[in-house]
């Protein structure tokens, strides 16, 4: 069986949102005990990543990571969306935008201290605070 579910995900402007708790409330509402979980962001600016969910700082040194190797510039030929569109463009092509994640026992079946993030590249969007998710789960 599979279920597929658009999810919308509203955010702040850049940084790391911890989204696991959303899938595992979807999870639990349809009954699934076991299965493969694939989530899809459907933005070009914005990625998916499975980080530490416990010390915000490794949160915080990632983000400072990719402003160092993908600082805003105006030297880039994209730029009519602003100095930060053409770095979260390059930033979400380093990262993911798809992720597959095994469902145990009636939730995601991660480590001990991973989470799901939506890691938003850009300060300001043209959405209105929302990014928007495809799940889509094959049941076991």
């Amino acid at each position: 069986m599979l279920i597929q579910k658009e999810l919308e995900i509203t955010i702040d402007g850049k940084g790391l949102y911890n989204i696991t708790e959303i899938i595992n409330q979807a999870i639990a509402k349809h009954r699934i005990a076991k299965g493969l979980c694939t989530l899809f962001i459907k933005h070009t600016s914005a990625s998916l990543i499975i980080q530490e969910n416990a010390d915000p700082n490794v949160l915080k040194d990632i983000i400072d990571f990719f402003d160092r190797v993908v600082p805003e510039s105006e030297n880039y030929a994209h730029k009519e969306e602003g100095p930060d569109d053409m770095p979260a463009h390059i930033k979400s092509a380093l990262t993911n935008t798809s992720i597959n994640i095994p469902i145990k026992e009636k939730k995601l079946d991660l480590g001990t201290w991973q989470g799901v993030f939506i890691f938003e590249h850009r300060y300001k969007n043209n959405d209105p605070g929302i990014r928007r998710i495809i799940s889509m789960t094959i049941v076991a």
